[in-house]
């Protein structure tokens, strides 16, 4: 399989980055604040108990003293009880900010997705979008929840701790914090090592998760083709290829733990062989000394701990980068500020300032080309009138779907302009346009849910009778009522449980239902047996009068009864008439169309004489 490449990522720490993640994090304030001052006021405390281990070592066992001991115990349990209850504030806080964090940069997400432009899908695998939104938002909300308010308590026990030692004694102090430099260093350098490793698991695991998405879309041509085996190992290649990079950001995460532990371990030597001598001296006291080995020993914990919120961070920040990559991008397609306060956007529309569409369609002077840099129109144009039914034919890549696709506005011209009623598309929104369009496509998709949900969709506040009422315009009742639940019929995911020529009818219902003063049908007739063509084919009569359609077909035998046929080659028109008109010129339409006649008829005769022979 191939995968094209995404975007390289190299910055070590992305301050503007991170701004944007904690702006998700802030929406939350009250649940972040709380998970602050929890993580926070625990790590004082954690920080305070070597002070209340001195104390009692002082004053009551070196002094052998029990007078004020039922007092120093009752605070001391006060102040474990008060511990207790901070470390559950920040587990429940800490699991509440990571699932509305996550949702709601999900959300934000799956908006984009929604606003995006036909062009960021044609550059983008479906696979890699699936990973942004599921494991790498994942990842970030539970960084920002658990690992980075871990982080933050751990610098205030360490700052608390070196506080603290100073106040008892400054020496000692300086003999334990004489080994974080050291450290530093090491974690700078595992930390540029761990990044770059992030990084490129992330990528492996997005072309892990496309491959996921090719082999369930491609189940029945990979049994049709046995390349099951063929699959296998190709998957197996990038799963082993995961596999290593992981394990080796995991070899380098492995060296931080005894690094940690051995400064820990010299840092605790120099306390007891310093202390020591200044016990022996009367210099400090037995409670000091009991208090600096404590804070020797913990006080690296949480540096460790810092270490593992550093190999976190890159992790974080490799899925940061990507998941913010998508929510950042912009759409190729955007509607002024100020036609969306007049005529509204998908999210809030304002049909009361629509203005009506009689259907008049004309491209001047229009030149396209695809982001690959593909140009696929020169100086196109094209005048079409109001309520005229115009077919497109050609061969694969002439142009026919960029042409309809431009008067949809799912791409814009590259130079020139298209105009609907003599306005140019761009002087109104997107949403005034689409709301006034029907479209079936060659392989039409159906959403989960009932039939009449399917139908809905091109009208949502469509009545019962709306919905049965464009089933019938398009002769798809009776099929429906086959059904044992009718319209209540469960079509299952992408609409599984139906056969093509009855997703093809389905969704030509709902194409219809909103009554859109254009039309398009692309290849929708291509894919779907000729008993239900010819069913579509009596609905299209029927349903089209009246309204401007642009036919896109590779069966010429259904658009014989168009206004116009345009013959498209490499972007331009080189043809164009009524059937009639065009067979008379015996030009590229009539061997194109003579062609295809003998074809069927070739076929037609073989089937016959496949019959013929079972029946003999």
């Amino acid at each position: 399989m191939d995968f094209f490449e995404e975007q390289d990522y190299n910055k070590s720490f992305d301050l503007s980055l991170w701004k944007k993640i904690m702006g998700f994090a802030w929406r939350q304030k009250n649940h972040f604040l709380l998970l602050m001052f929890s993580n926070v006021a625990s790590s004082l405390i954690d920080a305070v108990i070597p002070l209340f281990t001195a104390y009692a070592t002082d004053e009551f066992i070196t002094k052998r003293n029990v007078e004020g001991l039922p007092l120093f115990a009752v605070l001391y349990g006060l102040v474990l009880v008060g511990f207790s209850a901070l470390v559950y504030m920040f587990i429940y806080q800490a699991g509440r900010l990571q699932t509305k964090m996550v949702y709601d940069i999900r959300t934000t997400g799956f908006h984009k997705l929604q606003a995006l432009s036909f062009s960021y899908y044609d550059t983008t695998h479906v696979g890699w979008i699936m990973a942004r939104m599921t494991g790498d938002i994942e990842r970030i909300g539970d960084f920002i929840s658990w690992s980075f308010i871990d982080g933050i308590g751990a610098v205030i026990y360490i700052t608390s701790s070196i506080v603290a030692m100073s106040m008892l004694d400054g020496k000692l102090t300086l003999w334990v914090v004489s080994v974080v430099p050291v450290l530093a260093v090491a974690i700078y350098f595992f930390e540029r090592i761990v990044l770059k490793g992030n990084r490129e698991a992330r990528k492996l695991n997005s072309k892990i998760t496309g491959s996921y998405n090719e082999g369930i879309n491609g189940a029945k041509t990979t049994k049709t083709l046995i390349r099951e085996r063929k699959n296998l190992e190709e998957f197996q290649e990038l799963s082993e290829n995961m596999r290593k990079q992981s394990r080796k950001v995991q070899v380098v995460n492995t060296f931080n733990f005894p690094v940690v532990l051995s400064l820990g371990s010299i840092a605790t030597c120099f306390v007891i062989t310093v202390g020591g001598a200044d016990l022996r001296l009367g210099d400090i006291s037995l409670g000091t000394l009991t208090a600096f080995i404590s804070y020797a020993t913990m006080l690296f914990e949480p540096i460790y701990q810092l270490v593992g919120v550093f190999a976190e961070m890159q992790s974080a920040q490799a899925s940061a980068e990507r998941t913010m990559s998508l929510i950042s991008t912009e759409p190729d397609i955007v509607d002024s500020q100020e036609l969306v306060h007049i005529y509204g956007d998908a999210m809030n529309p304002r049909p009361e300032n629509w203005p009506d569409i009689t259907g008049g369609v004309e491209f001047k002077d229009v030149t396209f080309a695809y982001k690959t840099g593909q140009v696929v129109l020169k100086q196109f144009n094209l005048t079409v009138r109001p309520g005229e039914r115009i077919a497109l034919v050609g061969e694969t890549g002439a142009g026919k779907s960029t042409i309809v696709n431009l008067i949809c506005r799912f791409y814009e011209p590259t130079a020139g302009q298209v105009l609907i009623d003599g306005v140019d598309i761009r002087e109104r929104t997107q949403i005034w346009l689409q709301s006034n369009l029907g479209y079936v496509l060659q392989s039409p998709h159906l959403f989960s849910g009932t039939i009449a949900d399917n139908i809905r969709y091109g009208k949502l506040d469509a009545t019962d009778a709306e919905v049965e009422a464009a089933a019938r315009a398009v002769n798809a009742h009776d099929f429906i009522m086959k059904f044992d639940k009718g319209y209540q019929t469960d079509v299952g995911e992408g609409g599984g449980r139906l056969s093509s020529g009855e997703k093809q009818l389905v969704s030509f219902a709902r194409a219809i239902i909103g009554n859109p003063k254009l039309f398009v049908l692309d290849e929708a007739t291509s894919s779907i047996d000729t008993e239900t063509e010819q069913i579509i084919q009596n609905a299209i009569n029927e349903v089209l009068k009246g309204r401007t359609s642009f036919i896109v077909a590779h069966r010429l035998s259904t658009i014989r009864g168009c206004d116009r046929i345009l013959v498209v080659k490499d972007g331009e028109i080189i043809e164009q008439g009524s059937h009639r008109e065009l067979l008379k010129m015996n030009g590229y339409y009539y061997t194109l169309y003579t062609n295809q006649f003998k074809e069927e008829a070739e076929k037609s005769a073989l089937a016959s004489g496949a019959g013929e022979v079972i029946r003999n």
